[in-house]
């Protein structure tokens, strides 16, 4: 449904009309696009890129003030916040398969975390993924890549998942829902700095119906 402001005068418009086109604004400016209705919600890039999206918002907060500040000349020559500099420089290096950072620059220099054993869980249309911390170092995340076919390869199209690295704890993903089948992970962990290193520490498990 569209809603207007001021409908007498035709000030403005929000919503979507007919599954056609979406009225909306954007730094006080109104404007009208297509509507987009994506063909597969699910295609793996989408997956890759919600997952980093999540993790890089919901993480945010959490990033001293002093680091979120260096954001701020990007911030300024784009126009735009300091989270919002921070989102999209983090997409586009994520989207080269590069490292994702609290600061800007990316100085990718800092030490990453020293994993435990990595182990996965059978269930019932799931599988929990379970990757041990024994060391933190300046690790941030670390990154969840799932295929059905072993060896798992790291790449952009089969990110699964990014967790938080909070002290030594383990990180859990639960993996839901599953087509009944084995699948096989692998791991990737990232330092604040923007630091990529690879964990080979393949897992496996079933997810069944």
């Amino acid at each position: 449904m569209v809603k207007l402001n001021g409908p007498m005068f035709s000030l403005g418009a929000s919503g979507t009309l007919g599954k056609a086109i979406t009225f909306a604004s954007w730094k006080g400016r109104a404007y009208a696009r297509g509507t987009v209705i994506p063909a597969n919600p699910k295609a793996e890039k989408q997956l890759s890129v919600r997952a980093m999206m999540t993790f890089l918002s919901q993480n945010w907060t959490a990033i001293n003030p002093g680091d979120k500040a260096t954001w701020q000349d990007q911030a300024d020559a784009n126009v735009m916040s300091t989270f919002n500099a921070y989102i999209a420089a983090n997409l586009a290096t994520w989207r080269n398969f590069q490292g994702i950072s609290q600061t800007s620059p990316f100085t990718r220099a800092q030490t990453t975390i020293v994993p435990g054993a990595a182990s996965a869980t059978n269930g019932v249309r799931m599988i929990t993924v379970t990757m041990p911390v024994t060391v933190t170092n300046s690790g941030w995340a670390v990154l969840f890549f799932r295929k059905k076919a072993a060896p798992v390869t790291q790449a952009f199209d089969n990110l699964v998942h990014v967790g938080l690295v909070d002290g030594v704890n383990d990180i859990v993903f639960v993996d839901t829902p599953l087509d009944p089948a084995t699948y096989h992970y692998n791991f990737y962990c990232a330092s604040v700095d923007g630091k990529f290193e690879v964990i080979n520490l393949p897992v496996n498990a079933t997810a069944t119906a």
